[in-house]
């Protein structure tokens, strides 16, 4: 059979990388134009303007290991997609031929030994909703729609941390294409280096099409939604930093700014309990009393399944909008770090933007620092700092491109202003190549090693996704 040569076939080697790949895999899975091919390239951020020549969607491991020989043979950029939900669009590179798992979202729960096994494509939502009917759940971020191995693989902080650990510290094992096409199990006993670096090392390592997830017997948790006005933030953050501090295992909170049903900025504080409901529940307990720090102008707090906290979020921050992001991590909020965030939220650029930081403590800061790649053990907070807006939305009156600029602006001010008061490095997960700073001392004393297994499983660095730090002598023990 002959194939058409258009642009995007020269742009990945001619007919002969399309014919190979398409004798290999079923040829209606190969994607260079079309519908389908649209629909494979739609991220989470409209913002993304880049553009793979091949998409192949992968149905099997097989499939996988076509695609990484066939990209290698050839010399294409090689890249892939999982959940599709960074801001960077990682998931692409240009011209080049992605890997789609979107259709290897299986799940398969086993009750007795509370773990599951999960598909390369498997969303947060997927894993949360099959292990719920089985009476448990799993350790995720906060949103459903983000994919479960690249939260997994980065770190993954989330409101289950407290009393069960990073998603990573809950990574039992994984199956794993090579940049050479070969596959390999790996856990702590098969192949102990690369089990250790995809605990936190991102995707760097190879195509992760499956990875057995330790669960936990919490499908219901206590939480909910609490916002305060920004009047009084500073006396609100002084309290909540000393709840924070105090926390028990069970109780793990994010506290930010969010716009408000009215426009205004508003204080964010949003609990989740994993203990007993009843402790939970109860009027005078841990969780309603973040409830009673003033007068909230909202506040809904109760026992609801874990597939529900992950949908609200999803509701929160649907696809579509453009957006950025940035990430410092502190030791607290309070003082001058509560001013430069209070006044940030009161210039929001957008009612879609969002400041949230995300609180480390318990059962996360017990793994010695060197038990896994994740380069921070130590208690923190994570702020995430959200940039988002409406795709289409017109342009300034300055002239000059998109209404993008102010956005971009007040984020870039916001990250800058919170530097002098930041631990070095950050959550990988969040890190692009605008702070090579960061990048540099995310791995802290784990960098050397790190970069040791890239080099013996991906010396010519086929696989990029998030950042690693390129010079080892570079990056020494993170600082307090």
């Amino acid at each position: 059979m002959q194939f058409p040569v258009d642009a995007n076939t020269r742009a990945t080697g001619g007919t002969a990388f399309l014919g190979e790949l398409r004798s290999r895999i079923s040829a209606d899975r190969v994607l260079t134009s079309g519908p389908e091919y649209t629909r494979a390239v739609a991220l989470f951020n409209a913002a993304v303007d880049v553009r793979p020549s091949v998409v192949v969607r992968c149905a099997s491991t097989a499939d996988v290991q076509a695609g990484v020989r066939a990209s290698r043979d050839h010399g294409v950029p090689l890249s892939v997609r999982g959940g599709g939900h960074d801001f960077w669009g990682r998931a692409f590179r240009p011209g080049g031929l992605v890997l789609d798992l979107t259709d290897m979202r299986n799940v398969q729960v086993d009750v007795s030994r509370r773990c599951a096994t999960v598909g390369g494509g498997a969303l947060s939502s997927d894993i949360v909703s099959a292990a719920e009917r089985a009476g448990l759940t799993a350790v995720t971020g906060t949103a459903g729609s983000v994919g479960m191995v690249g939260l997994t693989l980065g770190g993954g902080y989330g409101p289950l941390l407290g009393r069960f650990g990073l998603a990573a510290d809950n990574l039992l094992g994984a199956e794993v294409v090579l940049a050479d096409g070969s596959r390999v199990n790996t856990d702590a006993e098969q192949h102990p280096d690369l089990f250790w670096a995809l605990r936190g090392g991102g995707g760097n390592f190879g195509v992760v099409t499956s990875a057995r997830i330790r669960l936990h017997p919490v499908p219901t948790v206590v939480s909910g939604t609490i916002l305060y006005p920004i009047d009084h933030s500073d006396r609100l953050l002084a309290d909540l930093g000393g709840i924070l501090q105090d926390c028990p295992d069970e109780l793990t909170v994010d506290v930010g700014f969010l716009p408000g049903p009215d426009g205004k900025p508003t204080v964010y504080v949003a609990p989740t309990w994993s203990g007993d409901l009843g402790v939970g529940n109860a009027e005078d307990g841990p969780v309603h009393a973040l409830a009673k720090l003033g007068t909230p102008v909202h506040a809904d707090i109760g026992s609801v399944p874990r597939s529900s906290t992950l949908a609200a979020t999803d509701a929160m921050f649907p696809p579509g909008r453009k957006g950025a992001i940035r990430t410092r991590s502190v030791q607290s909020v309070t003082g001058s770090i509560a001013t430069v965030l209070a006044r940030a939220a009161q210039e929001f650029t957008s009612p879609f933007s969002a400041i949230v930081w995300h609180q480390f403590h318990g059962a996360a800061t017990r793994p010695s620092p060197g038990s896994t790649a994740f380069g921070r053990r130590e208690p923190h907070l994570m702020v995430e700092l959200i940039s988002m807006w409406e795709n289409g939305e017109k342009k300034e009156h300055t002239g000059g491109g998109e209404g993008s600029s102010s956005h971009l602006r007040w984020l870039e001010e916001i990250h800058t202003a919170l530097e002098p008061f930041s631990m070095p490095g950050g959550y990988v997960n969040f890190l692009g190549p605008e702070t090579p700073d960061q990048i540099a001392n995310s791995y802290g004393p784990n960098t050397e090693r790190l970069l040791a297994v890239k080099s013996a499983v991906d010396p010519d660095s086929v696989f990029t996704a998030t950042p690693l730090p390129t010079d080892a002598a570079d990056s020494g023990p993170l600082r307090a």
